[in-house]
C-alpha cells in the first residue's frame, strides 16, 4: 500500500507503477449474483456443468463483473491523505483480452498516467490498471480508469 501525504504528492508520482495489490479470489456465488443484478445469465457465466463442456473449460466471470471490481481491487495499492471524497468518473479505454475463470485470483497493478486540476473542483487522475489472474499469462482486464478526487476543506 502506497501512502500519499497529498494530492500534490500524487500528482508528483505521475509514471510510476503501483502494486501489485495482494490476491481476491472470485467465486461463483459472486458471479451468480453479478447474474442476477445484470440480467445476464449466460451459460458460460452460470451453468458450471454446460460450461465444464464449453470454450474455458468451466465458468467465467462476466468481463463486466472483473470491470466493476476495479475500485476495491486499486483500494489496496495506494490511498491519498486528506480526501474527503472520491469517485468514479469514466474509463477512456477497457478491454478484456483473457478470461477470469471462476475460482481463480486476480489482483491489479496500476500505473498513475495523469493527476490534474478538474474543472468544477477536484482533481483528475487518469490510472491504467491491469487485472492479472494468478494463473499468468495475458490480463483478465486492462483499463484506463478516471476518478476524481476532492480534499478535505
Amino acid at each position: 500500500m502506497r501512502k500519499f501525504a497529498s494530492l500534490t504528492e500524487l500528482a508528483g508520482a505521475v509514471g510510476e507503477q503501483l502494486g501489485p495489490g495482494p490476491w481476491h479470489r472470485i467465486e461463483q456465488d459472486r458471479v451468480n449474483a453479478f447474474a442476477e443484478a445484470t440480467g445476464d445469465h449466460q451459460w458460460i457465466h452460470v451453468d458450471p456443468e454446460r460450461a465444464a463442456a464449453g470454450p474455458y473449460g468451466g465458468t467465467v466471470a462476466h468481463g463486466f463483473l472483473t470491470l466493476s471490481l476495479l475500485p476495491v481491487l486499486v483500494q489496496d495499492l495506494y490511498q491519498v491523505e486528506g480526501i474527503r471524497m472520491g469517485i468514479n468518473y469514466g474509463l477512456n479505454r477497457v478491454r478484456f483480452p483473457a478470461p477470469l475463470r471462476v475460482g481463480e485470483a486476480v489482483r491489479v497493478s496500476a500505473e498513475l498516467l495523469q493527476v490534474e486540476p478538474a474543472s468544477g473542483g477536484g482533481t483528475q487522475v487518469v490510472t491504467r490498471v491491469t487485472v492479472e489472474p494468478e494463473r499468468g499469462g495475458k490480463p483478465c482486464c486492462v483499463a484506463e480508469t478516471v476518478t476524481r478526487l476532492y480534499a478535505e476543506q
